[in-house]
């Protein structure tokens, strides 16, 4: 028993000179050459210290897949003639989780925030330190890492409402909706616009609240693994408490729901848009009337997408850049149908 725990106290040193290790050869072999090819070896400690982001990143998706590929075959809620279009989503899990777009935008925002912090400072302001705000707090660390998870959370609940709500936000947004095949990989099939603003909101928030880099990767790899749970094609659940605790599959496989999920559904104010719109928490959707835990599992997808009379048989796009162009022809349909109501001629009051 003594050996077990001695080997379980040591898998946090080993896990860090394992990623320091992979860190390490990725620069080395990868990474330095490219950046002195390119003459930009001003970004050298920048480049090393993302590297670690990668790592982490690539960990998460092995582990995710480890876990939730085994439930997705022993039991899956649907079972599909083929799994086409599921590879794509592949492609866009990689490119996210070993991307470097969140860390990037935080970095980048640093010296920006903190010369807006120092103008502040002279005015008589400062911005919202969580840390501040409990004594003590920076000590547990554990405690200012749920802390900043349910502010950012609440945040985001927000964020993924005003993703349906407004319009071409939707139509980018509708990237991640379209797919009909709801599985571990899904999560991550977003529009690259999309995604650029999320990681921008977020950076910002995050800096704003005193999250510091170590605490803003820890929160994106957790809240990115939670999300691929979300997404999975199983009918495992959280249970009955522990569903309202946490958004877990089916709670969030509603939200997808055609004509229900992101919809004006079924004529209840409260449901405008959609339900559902937890990110990790499902207690924002509970306080702001938007919670549904009883309506059976339906269909997933975008009505839009489904053949007339039910839909429009309209065209999401098949592979990842067609899908990305597809969404500004939206938009630009969209934008056109607005200038032809602005331009319209008045009608005559009676």
């Amino acid at each position: 028993m003594h050996s077990v725990v001695v080997l379980l106290a040591a898998v946090p040193h080993l896990l860090g000179q394992a990623t320091g290790q992979a860190q390490t050869w990725l620069f080395v072999t990868i990474v330095q050459p490219l950046l002195w090819h390119l003459h930009r070896m001003d970004l050298e400690d920048m480049a090393y210290d993302s590297l670690l982001w990668v790592v982490y990143g690539a960990l998460q998706v092995l582990l995710v897949y480890a876990v939730l590929r085994p439930l997705e075959w022993l039991a899956p809620l649907e079972r599909w003639e083929s799994r086409r279009g599921i590879g794509t989503d592949v492609i866009y899990t990689l490119l996210n989780r070993l991307g470097l777009l969140p860390l990037l935008f935080f970095l980048t925002l640093q010296p920006l925030f903190d010369l807006a912090l120092a103008w502040l400072h002279l005015h008589g302001l400062d911005n919202l330190n969580l840390d501040a705000l409990w004594p003590g707090m920076s000590l547990h660390p554990l405690a200012g890492f749920l802390i900043y998870l349910v502010v950012l959370d609440f945040a985001g609940y927000w964020y993924h409402r005003w993703q349906h709500q407004i319009g071409w936000w939707w139509d980018l947004h509708a990237v991640h909706h379209s797919q009909r095949k709801l599985s571990l990989w899904a999560d991550d099939r977003n529009h690259f616009v999309d995604d650029a603003l999320q990681a921008a909101f977020f950076a910002a928030l995050a800096l704003c609240i005193g999250v510091a880099p170590s605490q803003f990767v820890a929160l994106t790899l957790v809240g990115g693994a939670l999300q691929s749970v979300q997404h999975a094609n199983t009918r495992f659940d959280f249970g009955r408490i522990g569903e309202r605790l946490l958004v877990g599959p089916r709670f969030h496989r509603l939200h997808h729901a055609v004509g229900y999920g992101h919809e004006l559904g079924h004529g209840n104010r409260a449901r405008l848009y959609g339900c559902n719109f937890g990110v990790l928490l499902p207690w924002w959707d509970v306080l702001f009337g938007s919670a549904d835990f009883g309506t059976p599992l339906q269909p997933t997808g975008v009505r839009a997408q489904l053949p007339p009379p039910e839909g429009a048989g309209e065209n999401y796009g098949e592979g990842l850049w067609a899908q990305q162009a597809l969404a500004f022809v939206r938009i630009g349909r969209r934008v056109a149908r607005a200038l032809r109501g602005a331009t319209a001629p008045a009608q005559a009051t009676p």
